[in-house]
This record gives structure tokens, C-alpha cells and sequence, in this order.
């Protein structure tokens, strides 16, 4: 039975594109989560107002992949130690947040997070709280890109982690 996780580790166009590589991941689907505005936009949340961060809802067979195998996935991919920041993206939607959903997903994520802390120079400041609303993104965020490669964002940021992750996680 697959389970769900809502990750935030910057733009989730770069998010989904490295999930997306991994067996095990059932779905994927762009969203907005952790604030208080109802139904926001790509711009409401861009211009800071709504408190939700870009995320990433993950369907996930914890058969194959694990939860604690997705968490070291996330923290391998973006830098959990800058607040409201990754890379060039900068605001509070681009923030490193966990939205889980069980309590036993939380405290996963507090272990694996206890477990990986002194591995950085600086505190992990990933927000973990438990998942309010999951909004959708609009349509053209899905799968951007798959439909986008050669777009500059996509080749000068996405394309590079992407290589990262394939070469770190032997892909």
C-alpha cells in the first residue's frame, strides 16, 4: 500500500525531477503547502503572502523504497541549512520543509533528522510539521522538466542536479 510525504527543497520543478528518478516512487504532483492562504496561486505564493511553501507530494511503495530512503534522498538534494533559500531561488516558498502525515512518519523524520545533524556545519533548518492543505499546482508546473529541458532554468539548475543525484545514488 503506498504511502505520502509532502517535501519542500526549493523549487519543486527540480524536486519532481529527481524523485521522479527513483523506483519505488508511485506518483508525484506539484503543489503548495504550509500556509494559510486557501487555493493560492503560482504567483499568490511566489509573492510571499500565502506562508505556503512550494512542495512536492510524493507517492511512495515503502516496499521498495523506504521513508528513511526518501529522507536521505531530500537532504542529498538541497541544502537544509539556509533559511528561505536554495541556490538563486529565494523566499519563504523556496524553504527546506517535511509535511508529514502520520505520527509514526514524524517521528521518522525526527530520527533520521537527529541522525544526520552533526553531518552539517551549520543546524538543520528544515521545517517539519504535520500536513494542513496540499494544494495542486497548476497544470504546467507537472512534469515541467520533462516538457522543458532546453528552458535556461531547467538546463543551468535542474540538469546539473540531476547529475549530481545520479552519480551520488549510482543511478
Amino acid at each position: 500500500m503506498a504511502k505520502e510525504i509532502y517535501l519542500g527543497a526549493g523549487c519543486f520543478w527540480c524536486t519532481e525531477a529527481v524523485f521522479e528518478m527513483f523506483k519505488g516512487i508511485v506518483s508525484t504532483a506539484p503543489g503548495y503547502a504550509g500556509g494559510k492562504a486557501a487555493n493560492p496561486t503560482y504567483e499568490e505564493v511566489c509573492s510571499g503572502t500565502t506562508g505556503h511553501a512550494e512542495v512536492l507530494r510524493v507517492e511512495y511503495d515503502p516496499k521498495v523504497i523506504p521513508l528513511e530512503k526518501i529522507l536521505e534522498i531530500f537532504f542529498a538534494m538541497h541544502d537544509p541549512t539556509t533559511i528561505n533559500r536554495q541556490g538563486a531561488d529565494v523566499g519563504e516558498q523556496y524553504r527546506s520543509i517535511i509535511l508529514y502525515t502520520t505520527e509514526a512518519q514524524k517521528k521518522e523524520v525526527l530520527d533520521y533528522v537527529k541522525k544526520i545533524r552533526d553531518d552539517y556545519g551549520k543546524p538543520i533548518v528544515t521545517e517539519i510539521k504535520k500536513l494542513g492543505k496540499f494544494y495542486e499546482a497548476e497544470g504546467y508546473h507537472k512534469k515541467y522538466f520533462d516538457k522543458n529541458p532546453h528552458q535556461p532554468y531547467c538546463m543551468f539548475v535542474i540538469s546539473p542536479k540531476i547529475a549530481k543525484m545520479k552519480k551520488e545514488f549510482g543511478l
